[in-house]
């Protein structure tokens, strides 16, 4: 709890930075587009996140009724929102899943059967994500959308890693003697470098995280159609959150779009979660947005694109962050009430 609130306080810190550096220059515009923004808009902006969400859900209940049969959708949707909490408070999102196998745990499934679900649902995600960044450089590529010469750079990388990120879980995945083999040589050469302590212990936990991973990864091969839904299920979820400044913009603009579609802002919001990978500060903050300028700023121009910044972090980050708060405390509240 002590780490949760010098997180949220410098999460605060950061939001003020970032509000004042946005609003410094424009701030009357800025104020006055985001008060005469068509507020039906933005409605559709917030239920086209929500709607999402609903699918990233979707594909985490299908996982988990394998293990509970009677894991309903609500349930995954507000364990979902309970990890935007702490995805968006911890550097790196790194405090989301642990998290989602506590509240798994809570809901009556073993931490060892929690933490295959995660497995799987990491491995499809990650599949997912691929496939849009592919699809997001693609359309880049044969019809330029930016040039900037360093943001192309950035993204190059980032979209390297989450491949190689996917094609090693492929790896991993196809044999378990061979990851036994590189684990147990991998803790032998540690312990000789005197890097690490007690070597037994750490290679027995290892083996069977490892042991844990391949039941995950064997439960997808012997059950495809379950991998092909939650895979486009979260397909649909990317898209769909990638879409949503779209009708950010139109809220601020009253409807006319000069320039800008959904697939441009698509494979803009694609970059910038690509970019938003290499900020280690809880909630990417300052990455993110500054990826959404330069990202964005190639099609949309003046306080419309502050704006709609602000409206878009407000949806996509704060609200479901304040959100998951008040869950995550019912939730606390309710335990210790037991």
């Amino acid at each position: 709890m002590k780490n949760l609130r010098k997180n949220s306080i410098l999460l605060l810190l950061i939001t003020a930075v970032v509000v004042v550096f946005v609003l410094k220059d424009d701030f009357p515009d800025i104020s006055r587009s985001v008060m005469n923004s068509n507020l039906l808009y933005l409605f559709i902006a917030l239920f086209i996140f929500a709607l999402g969400l609903l699918f990233e859900a979707k594909a985490y209940q299908e996982i988990i009724e394998e293990y509970n049969h009677s894991y309903t959708l609500w349930q995954a949707y507000k364990m979902l929102i309970i990890t935007k909490f702490f995805n968006g408070i911890t550097p790196f999102s790194s405090g989301g899943q642990p998290m989602q196998v506590y509240l798994l745990k809570r809901d009556g499934i073993r931490i060892t059967k929690a933490t295959n679900i995660i497995i799987q649902n990491f491995i499809i995600y990650q599949a997912a994500l691929v496939t849009v960044g592919v699809f997001a450089v693609g359309v880049n590529h044969f019809n330029p959308i930016f040039e900037d010469t360093l943001l192309k750079h950035l993204v190059r990388v980032g979209f390297i890693m989450n491949t190689l990120v996917m094609i090693g879980l492929v790896i991993i995945s196809v044999s378990s003697k061979f990851n036994h083999f590189i684990l147990r040589k991998t803790i032998w050469l540690l312990d000789k470098l005197h890097l690490i302590k007690g070597a037994d212990k750490v290679l027995a936990r290892w083996e069977e995280r490892v042991n844990d991973f391949h039941e995950g990864t064997d439960y997808l091969k012997r059950n495809p159609l379950l991998c092909l839904r939650t895979y486009l299920y979260n397909i649909i979820y990317l898209v769909l959150v990638y879409s949503m400044p779209f009708f950010v913009v139109l809220g601020l603009n009253h409807g006319t779009m000069e320039g800008v579609t959904v697939i441009k802002v698509i494979v803009a919001n694609a970059y910038v979660a690509i970019m938003g990978a290499f900020v280690p500060i809880p909630g990417a903050s300052g990455g993110l947005e500054f990826g959404y300028f330069k990202f964005f700023g190639n099609f949309i121009k003046g306080p419309i694109l502050k704006a709609s910044l602000l409206l878009w972090r407000t949806i996509s980050y704060y609200i479901p962050m304040v959100v998951g708060g008040i869950l995550f405390n019912a939730h606390m509240k309710r335990d210790e009430a037991k």
